[in-house]
């Protein structure tokens, strides 16, 4: 049996990040997770691309037009959606989540390292703190993609 699996080589490889500043301080956090995930696995700094917005809610229709644009090979969507006392978190989050949708769409791999947490600890631990680095993870998802449909041609 041939089998694939991706490599978590990023040198050569294109990588737009799409950032969302609603939560800032903790998505800050997130997208030095994934900066630092990229350069360490060989991303050159002239192939990443950062593109802020203005929350989570925003994020699909950038990360759209980011892989539309056919300069990435992936994409890494970063926020952090925490719930309230109102329904806003579950239509922040489900919206944010259709970045899924655009990857199927594009054929360009889209991470979802968007935090859906209950509180602001929570999202601080997943953000560097006691639980890792999603921005991190995100970005190492996005290598491995990016390499395994690569492989797959």
């Amino acid at each position: 049996m041939r089998t694939y699996q991706g490599s978590l080589d990023a040198s050569g490889l294109r990588v737009a990040i799409a950032a969302a500043r609603f939560n800032e301080s903790v998505v800050e956090r997130l997208v030095s997770g994934a900066q630092d995930c990229l350069r360490r696995h060989g991303a050159r700094e002239d192939d990443l691309e950062l593109a802020w917005v203005p929350g989570s809610w925003e994020l699909p229709v950038v990360v759209q037009r980011l892989a539309s644009s056919g300069r990435f090979d992936a994409i890494v969507a970063l926020g952090a959606v925490v719930r309230g006392q109102t329904a806003h978190f579950d239509y922040v989050a489900g919206a944010a989540a259709d970045v899924g949708r655009i990857a199927v769409a594009t054929g360009v791999p889209i991470t979802f390292g968007v935090l859906t947490t209950e509180n602001f600890e929570q999202a601080v631990d997943r953000a560097g703190g006691k639980l890792g680095n999603k921005g991190w993870e995100a970005a190492q998802a996005a290598i491995e993609t990016a390499r395994l449909l690569a492989d797959l041609k």
